[in-house]
């Protein structure tokens, strides 16, 4: 197997369990089939499908339990702090029997054997719940049946718990390893003859926190991210890119970057080719021995660049281009009643227009990819969310086939949509071939922000017609952006895959509904962000709302329950659509549930004490959204601050998110949740001119500082029993839309573009 091995004590799995600074005393991981960084043996080169020639019982590609009993659970997501490589090793192992003093972690290959790997879309738990729980289920019920055939009895008066097989009656045990080679020699039971347990005995997966298994090695500096992997003769390599998307080296001289100390080579990358997709980006590259001077020797090339087509981009112009868009009719996709007939009828109208810009993913650790190229084959090791994707764009780029390739996964130090991409996958490969030695490419917070698959650029104007006693009566929405498909074709609207975040799915209790997908070319590449579309779906649908609110002088908590409607679930006719993707979910396991939306606006309220807010002098924001099929309210509390300018003071969330596996992450997500939304609506935003990207760090990519997140942050879970939801990226929508609100409450200035900062202090 590959990637990093955990093996878990069975005391720090229960110190974990505490929630105690002792359990940094856990076990380190070692790299077991991976180079140095900064622990383990030498680096060993490993075909996806290894693990399965070993010894004892190997029923899947997740499990694998050894005549010794050591029991290997593979992750097949990856970790970037939300705690996948914790949670779904520990649901295997729930379900299993298996005893985490017994259990290795290791990280899986990118390779199509274990399904989509692809750590994005809050899905590892909600897409594979029922999946990882047959995955143990299997192994366990063929150690079962080997023990039940050893002593002559029913299997089902056998059980699994603690590493071991039981007989009750008899008072008789077998280890896993006794039984492995024995399990190993019985057919593996079809998916229909598979037995879960009852959820009542998955009890570690139950309990109220889980222990973040690779947490000891991060605070203790031994966890192993991309840029800690280290190869014999490794190359660090620094790109000089195009500063706008398409654009080509027209001239260089690489003179000057090679009489400086440690630079060893100077290579020409190939240049991007429409669609743009994961290629690499094109430039130059300075490979040297170590990473300042590769730096040193970018910053002395001499490049003239021919910036192509996109160098007419300009964010100040765009933005008229994209309103007038949303001035004219779209493509509808949602249609309920006569909406022209009603708003003629209406005895008021409220509308307004609302702009997002860019937003960049900025993970604290920037992209990061080491390869090396021998033999006709090619070994990766990446910090990436998405190996078989990494795996496939690799292969292309070498034209070779993907049996050629592994990729091995890295922890990641954040994601958020932008290592889900394979393009620092791709450049590392090119130029380990180019080279002749492994490469490590690497890139800077300035390579991060200006080479960036940023969030698309939004434009939506909203419309609402009120009758005489101010109830809405018609709603026209119109939204306009670059989707993500342009990154890939030729395509310049959003389809109704797009629409399905935060338009198509709105629980509207409206008698005339219609919402439309208007056009907006791309000229930069659009990649998934934390939460995509929802982000400014939610912004402009919370911003409405609470506008509806104040022309009727209304509480708005009020009337985000009227526009609602009663508690139901809503099918796609009501809705006024044909179909909806719903995030890749059968809409009768997940429907769109008026009720539970309403339930956490109700429950955000009163944990917020809503009703008495007019009387602390802070100005509170409401706002809730739907999306990754989980419902999310959010209530925040604005203060001005000592230079009289506006300040976050408390912030309420609350997220049904059916059955959570782990708690204590879910807990987490939800604060970090709360920080990046109100990074994104306060000081967000990245702008273009002459098609290059006009912000390089975080001085002018702002996320909030530590004196402007609230001083207390509550989360509150609704207790379920139902199918588990999204969890990483359902907290984000419906902030900005809270904190817009909430600035509108204390100061009187309605909010209607972000970022923030710029509207009320500019």
């Amino acid at each position: 197997m590959s990637g990093d091995a955990v093996r878990v004590t069975r005391r720090s799995f229960l110190v974990g369990l505490n929630l105690s600074l002792a359990g940094l005393a856990i076990g380190l991981p070692a790299l077991a089939d991976e180079p140095s960084g900064r622990a383990g043996p030498g680096p060993r080169h490993v075909v996806p499908g290894e693990e399965a020639k070993a010894p004892g019982l190997n029923p899947n590609p997740f499990v694998h339990v050894a005549p010794d009993g050591t029991v290997t659970i593979v992750c097949h997501r990856s970790e970037m702090g939300q705690g996948v490589r914790s949670s779904i090793p520990v649901l295997i192992a729930d379900e299993l029997g298996a005893d985490m003093a017994r259990v290795v972690i290791q990280q899986a290959v990118g390779d199509k054997k274990y399904g989509d790997q692809n750590t994005d879309g809050s899905s590892s738990i909600r897409k594979f719940y029922d999946d990882l729980r047959y995955v143990g289920a299997t192994a366990r019920m063929m150690l079962v049946a080997a023990a039940a055939a050893k002593w002559k009895v029913k299997p089902e008066t056998c059980e699994a718990r603690g590493n071991m097989v039981h007989h009750a009656p008899t008072k008789r045990s077998l280890g896993f390893g006794e039984l492995a080679e024995a399990a190993a020699k019985l057919p593996v039971p079809k998916r229909e003859d598979v037995k879960l347990r009852p959820k009542s005995e998955l009890s570690r997966v139950n309990s109220p926190s889980l222990p973040l298994l690779d947490g000891p090695a991060v605070v203790t500096g031994q966890a192993v991210f991309g840029a800690d992997v280290k190869l014999p003769d490794m190359l660090i390599a620094v790109i000089a890119r195009p500063p706008v998307v398409g654009g080509k080296v027209a001239r260089y001289d690489a003179s000057r970057a090679l009489k400086i100390p440690g630079v060893k080579r100077v290579v020409e990358m190939p240049a991007a080719q429409r669609p743009y997709g994961f290629q690499p980006w094109g430039g130059i590259a300075v490979l040297a021995e170590n990473t300042w001077a590769a730096m040193r020797g970018r910053a002395a090339l001499d490049i003239t660049w021919d910036p192509g087509d996109n160098a007419v981009y300009d964010s100040v112009a765009y933005r008229e281009k994209l309103l007038a868009s949303v001035r004219e009719a779209g493509t509808p996709y949602r249609n309920v009643g006569d909406v022209d007939a009603a708003f003629a009828k209406a005895a008021r109208v409220v509308e307004a227009e609302y702009v997002v810009p860019h937003l960049a993913q900025m993970p604290m650790e920037p992209p990061v990819a080491i390869a090396r190229f021998a033999g006709g084959r090619c070994e990766v090791w990446a910090a990436t969310q998405h190996p078989q994707a990494a795996r496939t764009q690799v292969a292309k780029t070498l034209g070779l086939g993907e049996d050629a390739v592994t990729v091995h996964v890295t922890l990641l130090g954040g994601g958020f949509g932008r290592k889900s991409k394979a393009d620092f996958s791709a450049e590392a490969a090119f130029l380990a071939r180019e080279a002749g030695v492994p490469v490590r490419v690497q890139w800077t917070r300035d390579d991060d922000i200006h080479h960036c698959y940023y969030n698309a650029v939004n434009a939506q104007r909203l419309r609402a017609g009120l009758d005489a006693n101010g109830k809405v009566i018609a709603w026209h929405h119109r939204t306009a952006f670059p989707p993500i498909a342009s990154t890939f074709g030729d395509v310049d609207k959003p389809a109704i895959t797009d629409l399905q975040q935060g338009v198509l799915d709105v629980a509207l209790d409206v008698p005339n509904v219609r919402a439309e997908g208007c056009k907006a070319e791309a000229h930069v590449r659009i990649g998934w962000y934390r939460s995509v579309y929802n982000i400014f779906h939610a912004f402009g649908i919370g911003s409405l709302i609470d506008e509806i609110a104040h022309a009727r002088g209304a509480d708005p908590r009020d009337v985000w329950l009227e526009v609602i409607g009663p508690p139901r679930t809503l099918s796609l006719q009501e809705l006024g659509i044909e179909k909806l993707v719903n995030y890749g979910e059968k809409l009768e396991k997940h429907p769109v549930d008026a009720g539970r939306l309403r339930r956490v606006l109700e429950r955000v309220t009163a944990s917020a004490n809503w009703s008495g807010r007019k009387k602390d002098g802070r100005g509170y924001g409401l706002a809730a959204h739907r999306s990754f099929v989980t419902y999310t309210a959010v209530v925040l509390a604005v203060v001005p601050d000592e230079r009289n300018k506006v300040r976050v003071d408390e912030a309420w969330i609350c997220m049904d998110a059916g059955s959570v596996v782990n708690q204590d992450r879910a807990r987490a997500q939800m604060e970090g949740s709360v920080v990046m939304g109100i990074s994104n609506a306060f000081f967000g935003g990245i702008t273009m001119k002459g098609g290059a990207t006009e912000q390089s760090n975080f001085r002018d990519a702002r996320i909030a500082r530590i004196g402007e997140v609230p001083r207390k942050i509550h989360v509150d879970l609704v207790p379920s029993d139902g199918p588990p939801c999204g969890v990483g990226e359902p907290g984000v929508p419906p902030v900005g839309p809270a904190l817009a609100n909430a600035v509108f409450a204390l100061t009187g200035k309605r909010i209607r573009e972000v970022p923030i900062v710029r509207g009320l202090f500019a």
